[in-house]
């Protein structure tokens, strides 16, 4: 069933919604963290593992203190003796620069110290620093501003430049973005990807305001100067060497030879590890190597102000646009439209990523289900309120139509609004002597006569299918085949004939009311009436019209003056007979003048008792 939202409650509701995708659309520009991040994750997995894995740049590589380094070694962390060789073979084999992912925080011996900061100026080099935090380190939008710095011994870091190694983590762990910039109490201070980048180039990026700006390209960035991360495999996609395969060998390395090489731990059960869509435990260098090569690239995730724009434009529209949807369509067909929208943007943002644009799914989602649900609901219990008015209703109409007509009316709004012509059985019955009675009785106990005697007419006429046209004092019209023909019309109307007389005639009886009313009368024939709506256009009745119900009315008139209950035409009888619903044979038979007609009228009549024993 459709039923439409008043207009102001419509209105109401779409400014609702507007109102609560906006809100959402607002937090989401200004970075604000919420649960909605949580399933932003989820869907952004889903887009990289759809895109799949793809090739990393060559000029990054990885060294790696891995299992067979720390083996030869014997100690973790590295002594900073064989860190100073290991940086001297990188060196060797060709490396532009450098880029630290070992924190040298304390003094070591003074031999290996100076070793150290004798390796770390033969090229250029950044070592790692580490922001801290006293709340949580993950995305907040804003530039991060640590509480304090954990940095490099300071012979060491005259020798290199600092860049911060920390990340952006969501929810459940996994680095989504690195933040290229840290307010920190000296000033800007870069990371530790960026400044390595810096070094490879040899020339520094242009910070713009959403942006960096590089000699050959510009790179996008998210709110603060975040790098959104756009991930290449599991560990070891990007090019690692082991760092035991460098101190085994010596001299030019073409794996290394002109690249960024970036020196971490990636041994078994040390060093960091972070969950990424590829890996369950990738390399904290491998996340940094990843950051450094998306900006060499130029192919990290862009998600700046204007990306952010058509999220919140997204979330309103697909919300107002749901919700319009609900509110004129069939709930049905509302929701699988709302559906293909919903899946049309999902699918769009999919496009958009394998462009490396990361569009929100999760957004348009949180801000149009929950508006569209309650206004689906609130429509519901409209629709249920308008049915249950509806049915009050017909159930109204059908106290003053019979319940047939009043439930094609409800189904068929237009019914007879053009009159039309078909086969009925008309039967009229009335009560001889009312006149007095009711006299006798007074208006409260005639009602209550009235009353009964109308619930037997009721009862009687809608065992044999037929339906009372009027009520008329002490009579009434009943019809058989309105407002639908059917063959058996003729043998319900003579069936409901005999036993409206009988049972009026017992309850007559029963009642005491046989002094006054001497009889009941029912006059009956079958011909074609005319169906049509009488009255004025905003107050109408059904009505059956035409000879077939002039005849059946008369026909009482017959059945008073020949001393008979029940007058029936042949026309009537007749076609009773052929439907072998109707076996009796009439008593009498009688060609009588109707008033008000030209040709006589072949009857079947039968009295009260003749009516009893069902004559023949």
């Amino acid at each position: 069933m459709r039923s439409r939202l008043p207009v102001w409650l419509l209105i109401a509701l779409l400014l609702a919604g507007g109102l609560w995708a906006t809100w959402l659309g607002t937090r989401h520009l200004d970075g604000t963290a919420s649960i909605l991040d949580r399933a932003e994750t989820v869907l952004l997995d889903l887009r990289i593992q759809i895109k799949g894995g793809r090739e990393p740049p060559d000029d990054v590589v990885i060294v790696a203190i891995d299992d067979e380094t720390l083996a030869h070694s014997n100690s973790y962390p590295i002594d900073r003796a064989d860190l100073a060789r290991l940086l001297d073979k990188v060196r060797e084999a060709g490396a532009k620069a450098m880029g630290i992912d070992v924190l040298l925080l304390g003094a070591s011996d003074q031999k290996s110290d100076t070793a150290l900061a004798k390796a770390l100026a033969s090229l250029p080099t950044v070592i790692a620093g580490a922001a801290q935090f006293k709340t949580d380190n993950r995305y907040s939008g804003y530039v991060p501003a640590p509480d304090s710095v954990l940095r490099p011994l300071p012979a060491l870091a005259k020798s290199a430049a600092i860049g911060l190694v920390n990340v952006a983590t969501d929810s459940g762990g996994t680095p989504r973005q690195i933040p290229m910039i840290f307010k920190t109490a000296v000033g800007p201070e870069p990371s530790l990807a960026l400044r390595a980048v810096d070094l490879y180039l040899d020339t520094a990026p242009t910070l713009a305001s959403e942006g960096l700006r590089f000699a050959t390209h510009e790179q996008p960035l998210d709110l603060g100067w975040h790098l959104p991360l756009n991930y290449y495999g599991p560990a070891g996609t990007i090019q690692t060497v082991s760092a035991q395969s460098l101190f085994d060998g010596s001299g030019f390395n073409p794996e290394i030879a002109g690249k960024l090489v970036l020196v971490g731990v990636t041994a078994t059960g040390v060093g960091d590890r972070f969950g990424t869509p590829f890996d369950q435990i990738l390399p904290g260098v491998e996340v940094l190597a990843t950051g450094a090569s998306n900006l060499l690239d130029g192919s990290a995730l862009i998600r700046d102000t204007s990306i952010r724009t058509i999220d919140m434009i997204a979330a309103i529209a697909i919300t107002l646009i749901g919700m319009l949807t609900v509110s004129l369509l069939p709930l049905a067909t509302a929701s699988i439209f709302f559906i293909l929208i919903i899946s049309g943007w999902l699918i769009a943002t999919s496009f958009a990523f394998a462009s490396n644009y990361w569009l929100s799914g999760a957004l348009p989602l949180a801000a149009s289900i929950p508006p569209v649900i309650a206004l689906a609901i609130i429509r519901q219990i409209f629709v249920r309120y308008a049915m249950l008015q509806l049915e009050r209703a017909k159930a109204a109409l059908s106290r003053f139509q019979s319940p047939a007509v009043a439930r094609r009316i409800a189904e068929d709004p237009s019914f007879l609004r053009t009159p039309t012509e078909q086969q009925a059985a008309i039967l009229f019955i009335d009560l001889a002597g009312y006149t007095g009675l009711s006299e006798r009785l007074g208006p409260v106990k005639t009602r209550d006569m009235l009353k009964a005697f109308h619930t037997i007419v009721v009862n009687e006429t809608s065992k044999h299918s037929g339906l009372v046209m009027d009520f008329m004092g002490d009579g009434a019209m009943i019809a058989f085949g309105i407002p639908d023909a059917t063959n058996k019309d003729a043998g319900n109307a003579v069936n409901a004939a005999f036993d409206l007389a009988n049972a009026v005639s017992d309850w007559i009886a029963q009642s005491g009311l046989s002094q006054d009313v001497s009889n009941v009368r029912v006059g009956g024939h079958f011909g074609t009436v005319v169906l049509s709506r009488l009255g004025h256009e905003n107050q109408q009745q059904i009505a059956a019209t035409g000879d077939c119900v002039n005849v059946a009315s008369r026909l009482q008139d017959v059945g008073k003056s020949h001393q008979a209950s029940i007058v029936l035409s042949d026309d009537l009888f007749a076609a009773a007979q052929q439907t072998r619903m109707v076996s009796r044979t009439p008593p009498r038979t009688e060609t009588v003048a109707i008033r008000g007609r030209q040709k006589d009228l072949d009857v079947a009549l039968w009295t009260a008792a003749q009516a009893a024993n069902r004559g023949g």
